[in-house]
């Protein structure tokens, strides 16, 4: 099958867009884990808030049950995806290369762990940009991801009948 045929797809239909109630659950999750975010983040006069807590939220509030959504997935993906970003900084600088070899490591090392979560794969480009210093592993990326899984497990044990995390 050639590269063309591939692009044009298999044809597939979209998937079942989700119910209204799911939607307006979804919305208020999200809305809640970065107010929450948000509002520590002012109180505590420290970062708390990542650019890529924005996606995380669409996973578990959105999608809870999926594997990436997972509270494991959420805090470990997270963690280990900057602390690779600062490694790859710190050992070998800022260059086109080292920020390739970071977020293909982070993805790898994801899977390896399986703790993937795909928001994630974003910290490494965040940390090459922002060019923070190793606190960043701690603040925002540790807390701020503990606060979503906190605020996920409350409000999706609450708006759901099915209980989160499916796993640990």
């Amino acid at each position: 099958m050639s590269l063309i045929q591939k692009l044009k797809g298999d044809g597939a239909d979209l998937p079942v867009r989700p119910g209204n109630q799911a939607i307006a659950l979804a919305w208020l999750g999200g809305f809640l884990a970065i107010a929450v975010v948000a509002i520590l983040s002012d109180a505590f006069a420290t970062t708390l808030v990542l650019g890529s807590f924005g996606a995380s939220c669409v996973l578990v509030f959105g999608y809870p049950d999926l594997p990436f959504a997972q509270p494991r997935n959420v805090v470990l993906g997270h963690v280990l995806s900057s602390l690779i970003g600062l490694l790859f900084l710190s050992i070998f600088g800022f260059h086109w290369w080292s920020l390739a070899l970071a977020v293909a490591t982070a993805i790898a090392l994801m899977m390896y762990t399986r703790t993937t979560h795909p928001p994630a794969g974003s910290n490494p480009v965040i940390v090459f940009l922002i060019l923070p210093g190793w606190n960043f592993l701690i603040f925002p990326t540790l807390f701020g991801s503990l606060l979503i899984v906190l605020v996920a497990l409350i409000y999706n044990n609450i708006s759901r009948k099915a209980k989160y995390p499916k796993y640990w």
